[in-house]
């Protein structure tokens, strides 16, 4: 009898998994209409290596951003109803990474914050220097809704860091899906958690069969953002068939051969920053200046005890 194989992820089980199986588990196909034909016809998919003839880019651009709920919070209405909130900071960041002097350094940051809720009484939140202001959601307000009325706010904030960052020909890199920043130029999305598998299984073979520093073929996924994606697995001794892969995306507003640049790029590239297990529990995934970027945005967040204790006064006051 063949003994079962089995694998251990990675990951510090604090953040979850490299590979998320969904409710019908890891092989739960996605929805998702996608064309494999991009590059290659899906009866020749296979394993792109590195082109010699590609070099990496002088600057790259890495931009996060994180996000931290300081207080749950409740209103209440004139009328009798009262409607669930929360009051939140969030942080964007950009690192520049000059690849021919090996100098990484961060090149801005900004920090917001918002009370989100659907309450059409709610007011701003402003306690000295601490200001909260209404973003005001759509719908009947759920609180197990309103932590994701936080990313358009974030987003934006990337977007405005990062146009302040560009330089020619640079390549920035999102950490995450691009969502509404897919009309930034030369940009990629970099998504390094699995959620959904898009590929049939013999295409999926093809991912899981990648070898460190190689990549998948370019398909489209025709989703409600779209764009041109791929795989790509990082530098990874062993392990699961997931292990060190992620997902690459770019705007479908480009050409095929356009996308097709980008992948043979981001080989080139995005493998020199993959982080090594004894510094970092979500490697190879979690790039090294996205590791650094992230501790340096959640520290300029301030202190969430001290940001609790503020709206707590604050609340009492307008009690009052």
């Amino acid at each position: 009898m063949t003994e079962p194989r089995f694998f251990v992820d990675a990951w510090d089980p604090a953040y979850g998994t490299s590979f998320e199986a969904s409710a019908g588990g890891p092989a739960a196909p996605s929805s998702a209409q996608v064309d494999p034909d991009v590059e290659l016809p899906a009866t020749d998919w296979r394993a792109i290596g590195a082109r010699r003839d590609v070099p990496a880019p002088d600057v790259v651009l890495l931009v996060d951003g994180v996000r931290r709920i300081d207080a749950s919070v409740w209103t209440a209405e004139e009328d009798g109803a009262s409607f669930p909130g929360i009051a939140a900071s969030y942080a964007a960041g950009v690192v520049r990474c000059d690849l021919e002097r090996g100098v990484a350094e961060l090149a801005g940051a900004r920090v917001g914050r918002g009370l989100f809720t659907a309450s059409p009484s709610a007011q701003d939140v402003v306690a000295g220097r601490i200001h909260y202001p209404v973003h005001r959601v759509g719908g009947a307000g759920e609180l197990s809704k309103l932590p994701a009325a936080v990313q358009g706010p974030l987003t934006a904030l990337e977007v405005a860091v990062s146009d302040a960052a560009r330089v020619d020909g640079d390549l920035l890199v999102v950490d995450g899906p691009l969502r509404g920043r897919r009309q930034l130029p030369r940009t990629l999305g970099y998504i390094k958690t699995q959620h959904s598998q898009y590929l049939d299984a013999r295409l999926t073979a093809v991912v899981t069969g990648l070898a460190s520093g190689q990549r998948s073929p370019v398909f489209r996924l025709g989703t409600a953002w779209g764009g041109y994606s791929w795989y790509l697995r990082l530098p990874v001794a062993g392990g699961a068939p997931w292990a060190g892969v992620v997902r690459v995306e770019c705007s479908t507003e480009l050409t095929p051969a356009e996308a097709i640049g980008l992948a043979d790029l981001s080989l080139v590239t995005l493998p020199r920053f993959a982080s090594t297990p004894y510094k970092d529990p979500r490697a190879p995934q979690n790039l090294i200046p996205i590791a650094g970027l992230e501790r340096r945005l959640r520290g300029l967040l301030g202190d969430a005890r001290l940001l609790h204790r503020v709206l707590i006064a604050a609340a009492r006051g307008i009690r009052r």
